[in-house]
């Protein structure tokens, strides 16, 4: 029985990821709702808000929180557009 050559076209899909939904988790719940958009920069965050919240008594929060914040809509954002490019 012979084989014929198919060409077999797969498609991988991933569905895209909200900004509003990174930004509202990561200002819910800090460095862990950043897991929806970045894990990488979730387990960084989740270290620097260890070290500023114990040096400063937790009031340098204020600064890392809104820090994270950013970074989780940045890195829906990037995910978004590497999905319509085809690079993910």
């Amino acid at each position: 029985m012979a084989t014929e050559n198919q060409n077999v076209n797969v498609v991988v899909t991933k569905s895209p990821k909200s900004v509003g939904i990174a930004i509202a988790l990561s200002l819910f719940f800090g460095p862990l709702g950043m897991f929806y958009s970045t894990v990488l920069g979730a387990i960084v965050m989740i270290i620097v808000n260890l070290i500023v919240g114990l040096l400063t008594f937790g009031f340098g929060l204020i600064l890392t929180i809104p820090i994270g914040v950013i970074w989780a809509a940045i890195a829906a954002n990037s995910h978004n557009k590497k999905l319509m490019a085809g690079k993910i």
